[in-house]
C-alpha cells in the first residue's frame, strides 16, 4: 500500500470504489433507490487493511480538522502543527494493523497525535501565539470591563504560553476537547487524580497571571 505525501500535507486520493448496495430493479421493473448508509471508521480501516489504500483518504478527511485544531492549540505554531498532524497520520497508516480495534481508530489516532505534539514541543525552540478559541475554557479569567479586547487577548496568549506543557495539555484535553478524566487517563497514561490536579493548577495559574495583568492595567 502506498500513501502519497506531498510536502507537509497528505495528498488524499479519490475513493473510486463503486457504491455498495446498488439495485438493478425489482420484479415489477421499479426502483426503490439506494439508501445511504454512513461509512464508519471501522469500515474504512478494514478496507485499508484489505488492500484498499485509497480508503485512508476518508479517515484523513474525517479527522484532520480536529487534529489540526488540537496541534495548533498545543504547539502554537501553524507549521509545527501541520507537521505534527502529518506525522500522526503517516505513523497511524504504517501501524494500522496494530490499531486497538478498527472502530477505535479515532481515539487511537488522537493518542498518536498527543505523543507527536509532546515530542515536537520538546524538539523545537519556536514559540508562536497560542490559539485559544474556546472562551468558556477560560471561565474565571474574564477581561475587566475597561480592558482593551486585543490587549486582553494577547495577555491570555502569553499566559497560556507560560504554562508548563503537562498543565497546558491537561487544560486543553479537558476544556477544549471536553474529554472525561477517564478518557484523558487512557490517552496520556497519567492517573485521574494527577490529571485533576494538573487541570486545577492550570486554571489557578491562568487566573493568577490574568488577574496580575488586570491589576497592572
Amino acid at each position: 500500500m502506498n500513501l502519497q505525501v506531498t510536502g507537509t500535507r497528505i495528498q488524499s486520493p479519490r475513493d473510486t470504489q463503486p457504491a455498495r448496495g446498488a439495485s438493478h430493479g425489482d420484479a415489477a421493473g421499479g426502483s426503490e433507490g439506494i439508501q445511504h448508509v454512513e461509512t464508519t471508521d471501522g469500515d474504512l480501516v478494514r478496507r485499508v487493511l484489505s488492500g484498499d489504500a485509497q480508503a485512508y483518504a476518508g479517515l484523513v478527511a474525517r479527522h484532520r480538522d480536529r487534529l489540526a485544531r488540537y496541534a495548533r492549540h498545543i504547539l502554537g505554531n501553524r507549521e509545527d502543527a501541520e507537521e505534527a498532524v502529518q506525522d500522526a497520520f503517516v505513523r497511524a497508516y504504517r501501524s494500522l494493523a496494530r490499531c486497538d480495534g478498527p472502530d477505535r481508530y479515532g481515539p487511537w489516532l488522537f493518542g498518536i497525535l498527543v505523543n507527536r505534539c509532546r515530542t515536537r514541543y520538546g524538539q523545537t525552540a519556536r514559540r508562536g501565539a497560542w490559539l485559544v478559541h474556546d472562551d468558556e475554557a477560560l471561565a474565571g479569567a474574564e477581561a475587566p470591563e475597561e480592558a482593551d479586547g486585543e490587549l486582553w487577548r494577547e495577555a491570555v496568549e502569553r499566559a497560556m504560553e507560560q504554562l508548563e506543557p503537562v498543565y497546558r495539555e491537561a487544560f486543553f484535553l479537558k476544556h477544549v476537547e471536553e474529554m472525561s478524566y477517564e478518557e484523558m487517563a487512557a490517552l496520556t497514561g497519567a492517573g485521574v487524580s494527577a490529571l485533576k490536579m494538573r487541570v486545577s493548577r492550570a486554571c489557578e495559574r491562568l487566573r493568577a497571571m490574568l488577574e496580575e495583568v488586570a491589576r497592572a492595567g
